[in-house]
């Protein structure tokens, strides 16, 4: 049964839960490892939820604490590294953008 929620913080628990059963902590172990591929994944997943771009969601990270409590962060990504992460996933086949 597939469940739907309105939740941000839900989904991004769903997102990070997923995440964290299909990707390794980090794409390469030479990479700075300021944030996993579960938490930029988690964060593309919300970009979608809120039909936003990259820009929209980065501003939603600095003004919902609690997505970010959720998210395990206190930095913020800048929102190219986003789109590097979405091409990489994407390649990869783990993302799809509809």
């Amino acid at each position: 049964m597939c469940t739907m929620t309105k939740s941000p913080v839900a989904l991004a628990k769903e997102a990070i839960q997923a995440a964290q059963a299909g990707l390794d902590p980090y794409s390469s172990n030479f990479s700075r490892h300021d944030f996993t591929q579960q938490q930029l994944f988690a964060i593309l997943v919300l970009r979608q939820f809120f039909k936003t771009d990259y820009r929209g969601i980065i501003q939603m990270l600095k003004d919902f604490a609690e997505l970010r409590k959720t998210l395990k962060r206190k930095k913020i990504p800048h929102y190219s590294t986003l789109c590097y992460a979405e091409k990489r996933l994407l390649k990869k086949g783990l993302l799809k953008t509809y």
